[in-house]
């Protein structure tokens, strides 16, 4: 055997019907697994879903046979799941991922889990139990990771045989878990990349993971610090890496991943990502924004995006800069965990880490890097690191989200359909994008398709309580779709308390949420759309009426509504800071002409009610609308008031008396500036190092 094979076999195991028998050829066997962490063991979704609907009860209801014995465990976090979990056992798409908790193994040894995603193409062993040859026995192949096709990673040469489901697939390279068995088609394999455990995060129970990673990382660390306790992973990978290797070696990530393991975890992958992109920008002198977003989860994974970092314009490769970049994210993580949850963070660790962080700096890194790692850790004096209170008053460098959201639904095409996409916008100027659907879906299916992609952006935009704001731009007609309405979970969790949450919560309930203008976005800002939206900027805001017919309660009158040029000339005359304001849709009827007219008229702001009602409630509206926009000060503080209104509409014992249903235009001109080019990923990635 390899030494690779000879780590990964103790840490398999067979997944079988739970019972007390014991001879292997008398089990029902479902499929493979391996442990990832002590007493915790990953594997498919459809493997542990052989055991139907005791499973995905609460329950151990999963046989477990490893080299150290054998004992049921309880599926933790799985995804997908049956939709009925005691009716068919249901389509076991991607991820196909099972977390399952196997009290009693704590002795079993893990393998090591790549921080990152699979550099491709890569020479790989397949692992796993199967009966294919007759008895049930452990199977090892070699192969390729030929492709990573969305969710799925391709495998060339020898591919699964039945049985390894569940299995661990191990780059040979660099000595480390990339993927797990999930099926074989006529020409080829599929894996699971390891990177889906990123997707178990957002299960409901997903926050054990930070829990399961760390106890990974601490796992591998004892075991190098160990020399008895046999063949470890970190000295493997470091005898691949070969003599001379420059740059984060294995034995300092152990060390470093260690340390993050004792700290809070991040409270997404923007805070992480925020502080990969600061590290780049610093240590290649340059703004380096990825046009390729990743989702990290932990503090490791956004180690593991810098361990190979280059100089874009150095072909030949500069090592040292991944240590930089690696330590210098080392020193801002361990000052973003103490000033963040100063009261979860052990001093006496944090004190340690710091320690290692400045003498691996003085050991390893560049003079320049060493001085903003001196100043970073120097904000966390003796006094700071001694109480949380006293962390707790660090002087902090005002904060915003990473990134904002921008929603773009495009006019549609092949009749109804509206073509997507989402994008990431950085600083109002640089834009990512996440996700397309070019054939376009109807009207009635936007939540639905739409919703995941927007809460992974929103995931990667979010920065601690810092939370990215919805800008969703809209074709005219679709100006009455709810978006403020829309949640990010598929449970109806709103009136469950014991389902309630940010993600059962509406999306306007929680964070800032706006229409755009589609059209008006794709040309040149005009002069008045400027002059209007300086304006409104920093002085008081005041109403007017959107439609010309209305009255000064708000109430439209009967008879024919304005004209089209009438109600341009009367918004064009308008006080730059006037707000037009109307009780009604604007994707249809008068309302839509007039908002045609608004546009027109360089109006950046509008207020209006999306829902049909009773003509009797308007003045209400009109009168609310005015005290609104008062309050606001100005366009920047107008967010603040339609969030609080729309929290007390929707509380029944606050909501007497109010009106609700509001949407709100914020179109600024320049966010993003007109002709910004999304950035889009290179055709290959860059090798890895």
């Amino acid at each position: 055997m390899s030494a690779l094979e000879e780590m990964v076999r103790p840490s398999l195991a067979r997944i079988v019907a739970p019972g007390d028998g014991y001879a292997p050829d008398r089990e029902e066997y479902w499929g493979s697994g391996f442990f990832i962490a002590p007493g915790w063991l990953l594997t498919c979704a459809h493997v542990v879903g052989k055991g139907g609907a005791a499973v995905w009860r609460s329950g151990n209801a999963v046989g477990v046979t490893w080299q150290g014995g054998r004992t049921t465990g309880e599926v933790v976090l799985a995804k997908p799941r049956p939709e009925e979990p005691d009716g068919a056992r249901g389509s076991w798409r991607f991820p196909d991922i099972a977390l399952v908790r196997v009290r009693g193994a704590d002795e079993a040894p893990c393998v090591w889990l790549s921080d990152r995603a699979p550099t491709i193409p890569a020479p790989v062993s397949l692992h796993g139990w199967s009966r294919q040859t007759g008895d049930l026995g452990m199977r090892h192949g070699i192969g390729q990771a030929s492709a990573l096709d969305g969710k799925a990673l391709l495998l060339t040469g020898q591919t699964p045989v039945e049985g390894v489901s569940g299995g661990p697939v191990v780059d040979l390279r660099h000595g480390a878990v990339i993927g797990m068995n999930k099926g074989r088609g006529r020409h080829e394999g599929a894996a699971v990349p390891i990177t889906a455990l990123r997707e178990l995060y957002d299960v409901r129970g997903g926050e054990i993971l930070h829990t399961v990673m760390g106890e990974h990382d601490l796992h591998h660390l004892g075991r190098f610090n160990d020399p008895s306790a046999g063949a470890d992973w970190t000295r493997a990978q470091t005898r691949l890496r070969g003599p001379g290797g420059q740059g984060l070696d294995p034995g300092l990530r152990v060390r470093l991943y260690g340390h993050f393991a004792h700290l809070p975890p991040p409270g997404g992958p923007g805070e992480v990502m925020h502080l990969v992109h600061e590290v780049k920008s610093r240590v290649v002198q340059e703004d380096y924004r990825s046009p390729i977003e990743h989702d990290p989860r932990t503090w490791r994974e956004g180690a593991g995006l810098l361990h190979g970092l280059r100089d874009p314009g150095d072909h030949g490769g500069r090592p040292e800069l991944a240590l930089d970049a690696v330590l210098l994210y080392a020193a801002k993580v361990a000052r973003q965990a103490a000033l963040d949850h100063p009261a979860d963070v052990d001093r006496d660790r944090l004190r340690a880490f710091t320690a290692w962080i400045t003498e691996q700096a003085i050991l390893s890194a560049r003079q320049a890097i060493r001085e903003d790692i001196d100043a970073l850790l120097d904000r966390l004096s003796e006094e700071a690191l001694r109480t949380p209170t006293a962390a707790a008053t660090v002087a902090r460098t005002p904060s915003r989200a990473r990134a904002d959201v921008l929603v773009d639904v495009g006019e549609p095409v092949y009749g109804e359909r509206y073509p997507l996409s989402v994008k990431l916008l950085y600083d109002g100027q640089d834009v990512t994008p996440l996700y397309s659907n070019d054939q376009g879906v109807h009207r009635d299916e936007l939540h639905q398709y739409l919703r995941e992609p927007l809460a992974e952006a929103l995931r990667l935009g979010d920065r601690g309580e810092h939370l990215a704001a919805v800008e969703a731009f809209l074709p005219r007609r679709l100006f009455d779709v709810p978006l403020d309405d829309w949640r990010l979970s598929a449970d109806d969790g709103w009136d469950d308390a014991d389902l309630f949450d940010e993600q059962s919560m509406p999306l306007g309930l929680r964070r800032v949420v706006v229409i755009r203008d589609r059209r008006r976005g794709t040309r040149p800002p005009s002069p008045e759309w400027r002059r209007r939206w300086a304006g409104v900027a920093n002085r008081p805001l005041s109403a007017g009426p959107l439609r010309g017919e209305a009255t000064a309660q708000g109430h439209p009158e009967t008879g024919r509504p304005e004209g089209r040029m009438a109600a341009y000339g009367r918004l064009s005359g308008m006080d730059d800071a006037c707000v037009p304001v109307h009780c009604g849709p604007v994707g249809s009827g008068p309302g839509f002409d007039a908002m045609a007219a608004a546009l027109a008229a360089g109006h950046p702001l509008v207020l209006w009610r999306r829902d049909g009602h009773d003509h009797g409630e308007c003045r209400e509206f009109h009168l609310q609308a005015g005290q609104l926009l008062g309050l606001a000060g100005g366009s920047e503080g107008l967010h603040r008031q339609v969030r609080e209104l729309r929290i007390r509409v929707s509380d029944p014992d606050t909501a007497e008396g109010l009106v609700g249903d509001i949407a709100v235009l914020f179109d600024p001109p320049d966010r993003p500036p007109h002709g910004t080019e999304p950035m889009q990923p290179p055709l290959m990635a860059a090798p890895d190092t």
